[in-house]
């Protein structure tokens, strides 16, 4: 029995992994999720459009998932001050942030990092390296802190072809219980702070704010806004 004579025994697959994406792109980076049979890998996508300064989320977001995305908002609200845009550019935009496969629930701690290298790849108009994976809950000042299920999620970023891993630093210890020679098919990247994650997983550094033009976004770039008020997400 080969690989080959498993459809004429089993049938078709039943579940077919997610397209890989064949370019770096603005606004759409690589999570890792755990679940009950492994591990995943979460795309999360996020686009700007005119508006009147809503976040819309969607995707079966829980609730713990939507706090990230609050969060990560409000780290990359800061970043875009950064990059020397107008103060008024939130008042007529809107920003959404969806999670693909949206029949599968979905929460947990650790999309934080994610959600906010997606929005700052929004603000700076940077692309997101497409073979970075990475998992980690932020704080508001950008803070990297531990995350649950780091030996299911590389497993994941390994199945996925994935070239790095960024994972928190505190998470380090558990490395000892990924084998060896999977270790060696992934680089994993510890990190302390979003900063050094938008290092790792933006395809260029940020922009110096007067390298973009006081008052005005970069050529191509996007930007975030704050979320509706009194708002679930």
């Amino acid at each position: 029995m080969t690989a080959d004579d498993l459809a004429k025994l089993l049938g078709p697959p039943k579940f077919i992994p997610d397209e890989r994406q064949r370019a770096d792109e603005v606004g759409i980076a690589n999570g890792l999720a755990w679940t009950q049979v492994g591990g995943e890998v979460l795309h999360v996508e996020a686009q700007m459009m005119p508006g009147k300064g809503n976040l819309i989320l969607t995707g079966q977001l829980g609730e713990v998932m939507k706090e990230s995305a609050q969060a990560a908002l409000s780290f990359a609200r800061v970043q875009a001050t950064r990059l020397g845009l107008r103060s008024d550019f939130l008042s007529d935009r809107e920003i959404h942030i969806h999670v693909p496969a949206g029949g599968v629930p979905k929460d947990g701690p650790s999309a934080g990092i994610t959600m906010a290298c997606v929005l700052v790849s929004l603000v700076s108009g940077i692309p997101v390296r497409r073979d970075v994976a990475m998992t980690g809950e932020i704080t508001l000042r950008g803070r990297v802190l531990p995350v649950g299920g780091l030996k299911e999620k590389l497993l994941a970023a390994v199945r996925a072809g994935m070239r790095v891993a960024i994972v928190p630093a505190t998470n380090m210890a558990e490395l000892s219980e990924l084998p060896t020679h999977l270790r060696e098919r992934i680089k994993i990247q510890p990190v302390h702070s979003v900063d050094e994650a938008l290092l790792i997983s933006l395809t260029r550094p940020l922009a110096h704010p007067k390298a973009a033009g006081h008052g005005a976004s970069p050529r191509g770039a996007n930007v975030v806004t704050p979320p509706r008020r009194g708002g679930a997400a």
